[in-house]
């Protein structure tokens, strides 16, 4: 089965497969990796779903044992009995081995509700954090009086909101949209390349604010090299929701900007909550590996912290809003 709408399958692909599946009458078990010893490739809590028929969607490896959970599945399907099962090591199953030489456990979940997995899906597509309640023979919504075994949670999908100019803005949404990220874009009216990109939202006037709203799943990236733009633009989203608040710029830039916001007072709390010089890669020079270096802090602090209690937006183990700890970027 091919993803929908990103490069590989998540959460939801894997869960609307499984209840695709079943309201056209074909029955499927969800895979869930519930402990790892040694090294893995997936982290706990990964999924695969598996049809009768052989279909599946989602992944534990690189492919060296994806063909064994899809027979042992099959296997749960047709003696109609959930089961854990070992691979690697400690594995009954001698002929299967890890690359990295750990072991990994995993719980076959037969039939899974399809209305439990249409909860699931419900409150994902509201932005709304879930779980799941798994066990050999069922799945549960946490709540459910029957509900018991591994408690799997499920975050809403990543979402981007970026304002800017040009191609370091397009870059950047392109990118995003490739990856299966939801993307929120704006540009000023009169950027023509900016406008011709699909999506991107006309900002006619640097006081006529758009409607933004975010939630602890989003993240707010500016790009702007004329920084008139952020006057009023910057306070609106640092006052929205988000796990991520950024903007490019030097660290001259940065400090600069900080001491607008504050003459226009802007708190020091959301101060705190924009970081400058953004990017995993110092001193970019070219929109696409701008691109790349903001995607991948963003995509790193959401799958480390987003949607955690007290997050500010501080990225952990760096001084992420101080502008004197940034290696100067484009302006």
């Amino acid at each position: 089965m091919s993803s929908a709408g990103g490069i590989a399958h998540d959460d939801r692909t894997i869960l609307g497969f499984l209840a695709d599946a079943a309201a056209a009458g074909n029955g499927g078990v969800l895979v869930t990796l519930t402990g790892i010893e040694g090294a893995s490739s997936r982290g706990i809590g990964a999924q695969m779903a598996v049809l009768a028929d052989g279909r599946s969607a989602g992944s534990f490896s690189g492919g060296c044992i994806e063909a064994a959970v899809i027979a042992e599945a099959q296997d749960v399907l047709a003696k109609g009995l959930g089961r854990k099962v070992r691979y690697g090591v400690g594995s009954p199953y001698l002929d299967i081995r890890l690359p990295c030489g750990g072991g990994i456990d995993l719980l076959f979940t037969l039939c899974p509700d399809p209305a439990v997995l249409r909860a699931v899906l419900a409150r994902l597509d509201a932005r709304r954090a879930a779980a799941l309640r798994l066990s050999e023979d069922g799945a549960a919504l946490p709540n459910a009086p029957d509900a018991h075994g591994f408690q799997r949670n499920y975050a809403p999908p990543l979402r981007l909101v970026a304002l800017g100019h040009g191609e370091d803005l397009t870059a950047l949404v392109r990118l995003s949209r490739a990856f299966g990220i939801t993307v929120e874009a704006y540009a000023p009216a009169t950027d023509r390349l900016a406008m011709a990109e699909p999506g991107i939202a006309p900002l006619v006037s640097r006081t006529a604010l758009p409607d933004l709203t975010g939630d602890p799943w989003t993240a707010f990236v500016f790009l702007f090299h004329d920084h008139d733009w952020e006057e009023q633009l910057l306070p609106h989203a640092l006052a929205q929701d988000g796990f991520y608040h950024g903007a490019v710029g030097s660290a001259r830039t940065h400090h600069a900007r900080l001491t607008g916001l504050r003459l226009i007072g802007v708190t020091q709390s959301r101060l705190d909550m924009l970081r400058g010089g953004i990017g995993l890669i110092p001193a970019t020079r070219d929109p696409a590996t701008l691109a790349l270096s903001i995607l991948g802090e963003v995509v790193q602090d959401y799958q480390a912290c987003a949607g955690m209690p007290g997050w500010s937006g501080r990225a952990p183990g760096r001084v992420g809003h101080d502008p004197a700890s940034h290696v100067p970027t484009r302006n």
